[in-house]
Order: C-alpha cells, then sequence, then structure tokens
C-alpha cells in the first residue's frame, strides 16, 4: 500500500458508512451462551422527548465507553436499550400538541396520542443515538409502553401487594392542580423566589371555653380584630380557612401563658386552640404559627400528631372549595390577593415584609404543588429503608461520595411513596373493586398485562357479586423504570438470575432520589437483592456561560447535531471521555476543535508512515533482538500506556485514558519518535534497523487505535481499515509486553529526547531547516552518566539532527569569544575627532582583524599615532570560537547537566 491510496484529510463524514456497516453485521449483539464473561448494564431509559441533548451525550459516552472497553477484555456485553415512556412528560406534550386536557377526550384516544408521539420521538432518538456511535444491541430493546413491559411492572406490583410493601390508604399527598395528580416527593422540585410575610392579628375568640373548634359565625359572636390576640407570620394567608390550630414553642414566655386558650380565625372566623411543639421555630416571625390543612409536611405533622381536624379548601384543580366560604371557586393567586386586601380592609393586617421563599413545584409542568388528602395507593418505603441503605453501601459508587445522597433521601423519608397517579397514560394499575363489598380484585398473573377500563376479573367475588369497579387511577412512571435491571435480566423467567444483579448502573446525580433509591428498594423488595454492583455518576452539563444549559437561555443551548454537522461524533465523545464521573461539566467549542485537532494529528501521522509499515509484515520475534534504543524507549512508554489506560478504563476515569493516550501519541510519539526514527527509513541503515523502526510505527499506531477505540470509534475504524479486513471493535485489548517495560530505559529515552530538543530548537530559532546537516555537535557534560547515555543513543542523536561528526566528553568545552569586525561609531567619533576621523577609519580598514582584536582584547582602546580611541566608540561584533577555533553556537541546558557547542 502506498499513501497515496489514503486520502489527504480524514472525512469525519464517512461515519455515516460505519455507523450502517455496524448495524448490518450487528456486531454488538449480545450472545448470552455462557462461553464468555457476561457484563450486563443497566442502562437509563430516557423519555422519549425526539432529541437527545448533551447531558444525554455525556451520559451515554460513558456507557457506551465502558461496554466497548468490556468487548475488548472478553465480556461477552449486554448493552440493551430502553425508553421510559409512560408519565407526565408525555402527556403534558400531548396536551400542549393537540391543545387538549386529558379529560377532554376519551382514554383511549388520550393513550394514542400518546403512543403516536413516544413512537415518532423513539425513532428519531434512536437515530441520533446511532449518530453518536453508541453501540447498543437493539434487539434487546425494551419499551415500558409495550404489553411485555406493562406485563413485568403489573407483576411487580402484585408481588408486592402480596407481600405487604403496597398498599392503599387515604392520607396527605403531594398534588400537582395542573396536571391533577399526586407525585412523590422525589418529583417535588423547589424553586427559590420572593413573597410577603403578612403579620396577621388573630384575635382573643370571644368564648374561649369551647372544647372543640366551632365557628363563631354559627354563634353569631365575632372577635373585635383590634383586640390583641396572637400575631401571625404567614406567606400563605389564603389558606386561612383551613387552619385548624396555632401552635407556639413551649418556652417562648411571650406566649405561655396563652398555651390551652383560644382564637379566632380573621375572615373565616372558626375558633382555634393554642397548643405548643418544639418544632416550631421562636427566631422565625413573630414565633407563632397557624396549622393548615395542608401548607407544608409539617402541617401535616401536626394534624396527624394532635389528631387535628382535616378541613379540604382546595380542589384537585387549585380552586378554593365551599371550606373557603367567601373565596369558594378561586383559583389560588386570586384568593391570595383577595384575602390579602380584605385581611387589610378589615383591619387584621399589621405590617408585610419581603422575604425570600423555596417553592415546591411539580417536576414537570412547574406549577407549585399543593398537599391534599386523597385515597392513593403507596409502597411501604420505611420498611425497606434500612435494607436500602445497607445496599447502597454494598455497591461500589464512581464518586464514592454520591452514596451519601442516596442515604441521605432515604433518611429523610417521612412518607411512603405515593404510586398512583390520576393520569392516564402509564401502566395500569391491576386492579378492580367488589362493588358490593368493596373488597380488591387482584388478576390472576398468567392474564396479565391487563387493563380494568377494558378487561373484566375471571371469577366472581367471593360475596357472590359479579360487577366490578375498575380502578382508574396508574403507576407512577418510575415503577416501570425502577424494575429496568429486573427486565434487563429476563425477570420474572427463572433464568434472570443468570443476568442479575447488573454489574453497573450508569446515570446522572439528579436522579438519584428516584431511580436509584426507587431501583435499589424495589429489587430489595422483589428479589432481596442489591440491584448491581457497580453504580456510576456522571454530572450535568452547562453551557459556555457556566450554567446549565436551558430553553431560556437559547444562545447557549448547544446540539449534538450541531457539533457532528461540524466536526463528527468522536470529537463531541473525546470532549465527553475528558471529565470526571460525578463533576459537572462545562461546553465548549475549543475542547471540539482540540479533539477535532487531535484526530488529524493522528490521520496526518498514520499517512505519513503508512508507506513505510504495510509494505512488509515484520513479527515482535524477528525485531525483539535488533530494537534500537530509542525503539525500547517509545515501547516501553507504550506499553505502559497501555497498563495506564487499562486501570483507567476499568476504573471509570475516563479522563486519564484520553488525556495520557493524547499526551503519549501527539508529544512521544509525533513531536518525539517519529522524528528521530525518519533516517532509518531514508537513509542507509542496516535492514534490522529499518525493520525494527517499521515493527515499532506500526505497533504503536495499531495499538493506540485500539486503547482509542472505545473513545473515538469511527476514527479508530477508519483507520483501522487498512490494518484488516476484521473490525477494530470486534478485536480484543491489546497485549502488555512485560519485558518491554523499562524505567531505565525510558529514563535514558526522556535523557536523549532533551537534547535532541535543545538542538531542534537552535535550529528553528537560527532560522536553520530540521532537515539541514550540522558539521559538527560536541557536547559536554561533568554527568558521567549523561556520557554513557549520549553514547548509547549516538546513532539516533546523530540521524535525527543530521549531524556529521558528533563529539560526547567530559569537562566543559574550551571556547573564547573572538572579534570578528570592528566599524567605528560615526555618532561619537566625528564630533570627538572631527578631521582626524579620516585617520581611523583607515586604520581599521587597512590593519588585519586578529591584530586589532588582540589590541582591544589587551587594552580596551586603540593608539593610531597620537589619537586615542577608547572602546565604547566602536562598534564590535564578536563570535565564538571552540578549541579548533572554528566559530560554534553554545546551548547551555536547563534541564540537563550539560554544555552544547555547535559548529555549523
Amino acid at each position: 500500500m502506498s499513501n497515496e491510496e489514503i486520502p489527504k484529510d480524514y472525512d469525519f463524514k464517512k461515519e455515516k458508512v460505519w455507523e450502517k456497516k455496524w448495524e448490518d453485521e450487528d456486531i454488538y449483539k449480545y450472545i448470552g451462551d455462557g462461553s464468555r464473561p457476561r457484563y450486563i448494564i443497566d442502562t437509563p431509559p430516557p423519555y422519549p422527548t425526539g432529541s437527545i441533548h448533551l447531558g444525554h451525550v455525556l451520559n451515554w459516552v460513558y456507557i457506551d465507553m465502558n461496554a466497548r472497553y468490556r468487548r475488548q477484555k472478553g465480556h461477552d456485553v449486554l448493552f440493551t436499550q430502553g425508553w421510559d415512556c409512560h408519565g407526565l412528560p408525555t402527556e403534558v406534550k400531548v396536551e400542549e400538541t393537540h391543545n387538549i386536557n386529558k379529560n377532554d377526550v376519551s382514554r383511549a384516544q388520550f393513550r394514542q396520542y400518546c403512543i403516536d408521539l413516544t413512537t415518532d420521538n423513539i425513532a428519531k432518538m434512536k437515530s441520533q443515538m446511532r449518530a453518536m456511535g453508541y453501540s447498543q444491541d437493539w434487539t434487546r430493546e425494551f419499551v415500558t409502553m409495550t404489553p411485555e413491559y406493562m406485563r413485568k411492572t403489573q407483576y411487580s406490583f402484585l408481588k408486592m401487594y402480596e407481600d405487604g410493601l403496597i398498599y392503599q390508604g387515604i392520607h396527605p399527598v403531594n398534588w400537582c392542580p395542573r396536571c391533577q395528580t399526586a407525585i412523590a416527593f422525589a418529583e417535588v422540585e423547589y424553586s427559590d423566589n420572593t413573597t410577603f410575610l403578612n403579620y396577621v392579628n388573630f384575635p382573643p375568640a370571644v368564648e374561649d371555653s369551647y372544647d372543640d373548634i366551632a365557628s363563631s359565625q354559627e354563634s353569631g359572636k365575632q372577635a373585635d380584630p383590634k383586640d390583641e390576640g396572637i400575631l401571625i407570620a404567614t406567606t400563605r394567608p389564603e389558606l386561612m380557612s383551613a387552619c385548624v390550630a396555632v401552635v407556639i414553642h413551649p418556652e417562648d414566655e411571650r406566649y405561655t401563658h396563652l398555651l390551652g386558650k383560644y382564637v379566632e380565625v380573621p375572615l373565616s372566623h372558626q375558633k382555634v386552640k393554642i397548643i405548643a411543639d418544639e418544632e416550631v421555630d421562636p427566631e422565625f416571625g413573630t414565633g407563632a404559627v397557624m396549622i393548615c390543612t395542608f401548607g407544608d409536611k409539617t402541617d401535616v405533622s401536626w394534624v396527624q400528631k394532635y389528631d387535628l381536624e382535616i378541613i379540604n379548601a382546595i380542589d384537585e384543580t387549585g380552586t378554593l372549595t365551599s371550606a373557603a366560604g367567601r373565596y369558594e371557586g378561586m383559583d389560588l393567586q386570586t384568593c391570595k390577593k383577595q384575602t390579602i386586601e380584605d385581611l387589610d380592609s378589615e383591619g387584621y393586617l399589621l405590617k408585610q415584609e419581603q422575604v425570600d421563599q423555596n417553592v415546591g413545584q411539580c417536576w414537570r409542568c412547574k406549577t407549585p404543588i399543593e398537599i391534599l388528602v386523597k385515597k392513593q395507593w403507596f409502597v411501604a418505603v420505611r420498611d425497606l429503608i434500612e435494607k436500602t441503605k445497607v445496599a447502597a453501601d454494598e455497591m461500589n459508587w464512581v464518586p464514592e461520595h454520591m452514596k451519601s445522597r442516596m442515604v441521605n433521601w432515604a433518611d429523610s423519608m417521612e412518607w411512603d411513596w405515593c404510586i398512583s397517579r390520576q393520569r392516564i397514560f402509564a401502566t395500569p394499575i391491576p386492579v378492580w373493586y367488589c362493588k358490593d363489598c368493596g373488597k380488591v380484585i387482584l388478576p390472576e398473573p398468567e392474564d396479565l398485562p391487563i387493563d380494568p377500563t377494558v378487561d373484566k376479573p375471571k371469577h366472581a367475588c367471593e360475596c357472590g357479586c359479579e360487577e366490578f369497579i375498575p380502578e382508574e387511577d396508574v403507576l407512577d412512571t418510575w415503577m416501570d423504570s425502577s424494575i429496568s435491571p429486573l427486565s434487563i435480566a429476563g425477570w420474572p423467567d427463572e433464568d434472570y438470575v443468570n443476568h442479575f444483579p447488573s454489574n453497573i448502573r450508569p446515570q446522572g446525580h439528579d436522579i438519584i432520589r428516584t431511580w436509584a433509591f426507587y431501583t435499589t428498594l424495589r429489587c430489595l423488595a422483589l428479589t432481596d437483592q442489591k440491584p448491581f454492583d457497580d453504580i456510576v455518576i456522571n454530572g450535568m452539563v452547562f453551557g459556555e456561560d457556566g450554567n446549565k444549559m436551558s430553553k431560556s437561555r437559547p444562545e447557549f443551548v448547544v446540539g449534538p447535531e450541531e457539533v457532528i454537522e461540524k466536526y463528527g461524533a468522536d470529537p463531541l465523545r473525546t470532549w465527553a471521555a475528558n471529565s470526571v464521573p460525578g463533576s459537572d461539566v462545562i461546553f465548549d467549542w475549543k475542547d471540539i476543535k482540540h479533539g477535532y485537532r487531535f484526530l488529524r494529528k493522528f490521520w496526518n501521522a498514520f499517512r505519513f508512515i503508512s508507506m513505510q509499515i504495510f509494505d512488509e509484515e515484520v513479527s515482535y520475534e524477528e525485531v525483539k533482538d535488533n530494537l534500537g534504543p530509542l525503539d525500547l524507549w517509545i515501547l516501553s512508554k507504550l506499553n505502559n500506556l497501555n497498563k495506564t489506560v487499562d486501570q483507567a478504563f476499568a476504573d471509570y476515569n475516563f479522563a486519564d485514558t484520553i488525556t495520557s493516550i493524547e499526551r503519549f501519541f501527539w508529544h512521544d510519539f509525533c513531536d518525539e519518535y517519529i522524528e528521530a526514527v525518519k533516517y532509518r527509513l531514508y537513509t542507509d541503515v542496516s535492514d534490522e534497523s529499518r525493520r525494527s523502526a517499521k515493527y515499532t510505527l506500526r505497533t504503536v499506531v495499531e495499538t493506540c487505535l485500539k486503547l482509542m477505540a472505545p473513545i473515538a470509534p469511527f476514527f479508530t475504524e477508519e483507520v483501522y481499515q487498512y490494518f484488516s479486513d476484521e473490525s477494530i471493535h470486534t478485536t480484543l485489548w491489546p497485549e502488555v509486553y512485560d519485558e518491554l517495560i523499562s524505567e531505565e530505559m525510558e529514563a535514558k529515552g526522556e535523557t536523549t529526547v532533551e537534547l535532541i530538543d535543545e538542538v531542534r530548537r537552535f535550529k528553528s530559532a537560527s532560522k536553520i531547516p530540521l532537515n539541514a546537516e550540522l558539521a559538527e555537535v560536541n557536547v559536554y557534560t561533568s554527568d558521567e552518566d549523561l556520557v554513557d547515555v549520549f553514547n548509547q543513543f549516538d546513532a539516533d542523536i546523530k540521524g535525527t539532527l543530521k549531524i556529521n561528526d558528533l563529539e560526547i566528553s567530559s569537562g566543559k568545552p574550551e571556547v573564547h569569544e573572538k572579534i570578528i569586525e570592528v566599524e567605528p561609531d560615526m555618532s561619537q567619533i566625528g564630533p570627538k575627532f572631527k578631521g582626524d576621523a579620516g585617520k581611523i577609519i583607515g586604520y581599521l580598514k587597512s590593519t588585519d582583524i586578529d591584530e586589532i582584536g588582540a589590541v582591544l582584547d589587551e587594552n580596551h582602546e586603540l593608539t593610531i599615532g597620537e589619537i586615542v580611541v577608547p572602546e565604547d566608540m566602536l562598534n564590535i561584533k564578536k563570535e565564538i570560537v571552540g578549541a579548533s577555533g572554528k566559530k560554534v553556537d553554545i546551548l547551555q541546558s536547563e534541564n540537563l547537566d550539560m554544555i552544547v557547542e555547535v559548529i555549523r
């Protein structure tokens, strides 16, 4: 092969060719016959939004590099891809797209809209994933909206229900008025804003002997707003109609005399009792708090603790109910505004002050959540907390500190996991209720999946009734995705144990409290085993402005397709690889350009040496006794690089992989070794030396390709085609030759490279072509070890630098300065010597320069008759000469004990 057959430039547009070839040849297919060690990846199933973003890119590059590396290490890798279809994101998008509410059309029609959108979005994202070079086995793709997957989710529900870990109950739940569904605490996001703290007087009740809360309106006796009672500071005055008590700290001396007494709630006028609880912060607001049903988790805790009445003042749509009295029918914001106006006009509002507020909101539509009392289905999380924490300790967390996020979340769980949703596009809860006795009716496992709104039980209820009420609620989408490692393994079929637990769970740190926590909890509940061995956490991607990429700042949002169009997928993959698990990553175009330049550097180096490495096959056995010192240097570094990259991949230190490869290939190989070896390829050297150089060149390039293959799959495949008809992605990890690893040879090589670089820098600074010959170079050093090193590498030093005569000597050079030119400084001589200036000029022109130099060296002035010309009135040019009397250039190394004397 000649390098004319290799294109001058690397064409990244050929990525599409390799993408199709990999797909056609099915080279990433999982075999699963046990002939090789299995490696199971519990792959994140994303929501099918129709477009992957840079966060997906980072996450999946981590996964794909690991999958490719494990295949090279001889594993049968199960790298499947799933899609978490159900839940609010899809429904919200359908409602936006069709300008409808979920209840505006039939359940079947709405579900079909969701299926159509999801199917289309999955196709788009699969295309983008393939363009990124991800190596999933698409024959094992799983989609949570399919009957096959819903069967597994419903079966897991039945199993946990039978074990008492799923139950139905009436409890306070987080509720999204926009989506009109319950959501779990893990799905509540918090947003900072400012609001007003309203200081409201709760006057003493006219009658304070009530045992129960009663309405003053019914008795006709209302308190005077001006009567000093207890001052409440609240950010939610719109909830006062649901106020059921006022609570103070038991040691707050301002209020202890009021304990057990009653105050009247402004506007709604119910009487509420003043009670004490240590949870009250006396320093916040006024130190007195109204308990409402419900404003936050603390309200819920107090209501349950003191068995207080529940007043439902807000309905599912966020509208005030009849319990709100005059505000019935208002939305929350309108009610809040009107309440404040009324409190002010009726004399209850004393003052307002602005405060910062942390508001819980729906994770998808960003609507502030409310707490409503609803009949829902729950997972008994608190029964499994300790097991979950033990499992977390048994996993290998990368980075380790991420484990605390899950453990801390587990410790903070005060409520069980609400898993029922009042939506449509999700896995149905497989339950009916007997119309007569209300008993919960479950299907048989073999009948799954079922939709209780369509299907009917096969048998009558125990009471004899044959009419049933279907459960219309559906399951939280995390009930689907939290069994992903079980689904991938083939659960509930018995042989799932061959693929469970997974070897690894890769995921972002933003879903530790959801996906990681729920998966661990559910797998423990269903199998009593942890779900995976390793959990590798990736960070978030930030734009060039340092903020998380967001639609609100479109100028800083970059899509992967934009990068691929300009530079191809591999530079984007090298950007992702050059990051640390757990840490957030800045996207910067300069990093993409750097990766692109490196690939072009590799391509150019490969093309340059291609005419030498393909003309004959040279094996290690043929050359191992003839390898030159620089061959041994670069091969030792190569084998150490192999070990470094191997360990870095094994430890998920991806940044170490790409930076180590770049540093070695760009600097050691391209800048040093290739330049040093050219003379052995193009000049008259022994066949053994030439063949050793060819072997070394090919070995370095081929090995580096295999080390880079997990990171840059398209580029490495493109180059490797010139080495073999086999795909590089079906080859094994390159062998390490321990006998070639030598710290001593690496140290000697580095020393020699330093000398070569010193002289090359001199040539460059002196405008001497790097391929120009140097007549003589003398190296002086007082370090005898350096003398031995340079003598060992003398052929490479001479050949690389084009030196005709190289001498390595102990000691220091004998050099001195020699005057080679003297000219009068007429700006000084003219004014001082006037008419005698001509005599000076004539003397300088007629006298031998060596004679003039000798006089100046001795006297530092010239005497011409009676004229004395000081040295500083002359322009003197000198050069350095060596012991031979020839002109020399002196190079003083900053890093080595040596002086280099160059004779051009």
